[in-house]
């Protein structure tokens, strides 16, 4: 199935044979201290910096209604954000209840994000729209 939107990722989790866990990591986007002035020039037209993640969260889909309650829910943080990464995996909860390959999952998505190799996450931008990379 192709995943062109939230909703997808939502309805092809619903359809997988075993439940899903989804994983989300918040980014933040900024351009380093030590930016060049055309850096940051192309930092302002919405293009280039670095992404740093700030906030991860796991959802199964049952828990998630639409991107803007996602959205909405992020806000009660008071962490800002420019991307969520998204990857999922099954859901092992009811035979793991500490939760330890969810950890180690979210620490593998935090760096693969700082480190640029995130090819295999999907990405939103804060209005839901599936966001692609290209290389640097």
């Amino acid at each position: 199935m192709d995943i062109a939107s939230f909703d997808d990722l939502l309805q092809a989790a619903r359809l997988q044979d075993q439940p899903q866990r989804l994983l989300f990591v918040f980014a933040d986007s900024s351009v380093p201290d030590d930016a060049t002035p055309a850096q940051k020039e192309q930092y302002a037209r919405g293009e280039g910096g670095e992404l740093t993640p700030i906030l991860c969260v796991d959802k199964t889909p049952d828990q998630l209604t639409s991107f803007s309650a996602l959205v909405q829910e992020s806000t009660l943080t008071g962490k800002g954000w420019h991307v969520v990464f998204v990857a999922a995996m099954a859901d092992q909860s009811a035979f793991l209840p500490d939760n330890k390959d969810v950890d180690l999952a979210f620490q593998r998505m935090t760096q693969m994000i700082k480190y640029g190799t995130i090819g295999s996450l999907l990405a939103f931008d804060r209005s839901g729209e599936p966001l692609q990379f290209g290389a640097a």
